[in-house]
């Protein structure tokens, strides 16, 4: 009975999902714990810290860019992870050149586009989700 429970648990573990509190800021280091957790032993050297960077990027520019709630999902496999971000806003983002004088505004998705294995944006019936994809294999 022991081995079905400790089964279950490595399933579950497979997948996280949080929702994300409207403007909550603190969400965005209590994702990056949640999913440092679920990709313990996880992929190769340096997958599971960009994991945790480009969740940090997508999570906060759904609370900065709106006025919503959000959902956070990641789903991890041995082959690779993927992350999505629903927010209940229809604006689509895109990635911008950040502006010299704009601090550290503007690179969150230019970091997802380099260096996510995929990424990209679907749209739901209100709102959309932010994804990306990493292997586990590449660093």
């Amino acid at each position: 009975m022991e081995d079905d429970d400790e089964a279950g648990a490595v399933e579950r573990a497979s997948r996280l999902s949080r929702r994300l509190g409207r403007a909550d800021l603190r969400a965005v280091p209590e994702a990056r714990r949640a999913l440092r957790e679920l990709l313990q032993g996880w992929g190769k050297p340096g997958r599971s810290e960009t994991a945790e960077l480009l969740t940090s990027e997508l999570v906060t520019n759904a609370l900065v860019h709106t006025d919503r709630d959000a959902v956070l999902t990641a789903t991890v496999s041995p082959a690779g992870l993927r992350v999505e971000v629903r927010d209940f806003v229809g604006r689509r983002p895109r990635p911008r050149v950040p502006i010299a004088d704009d601090g550290t505004h503007g690179r969150g998705l230019i970091l997802v586009q380099a260096l996510a294995d995929a990424w990209g944006v679907r749209p739901h019936g209100v709102g959309k989700s932010v994804w990306f994809e990493l292997g586990a294999g590449a660093a």
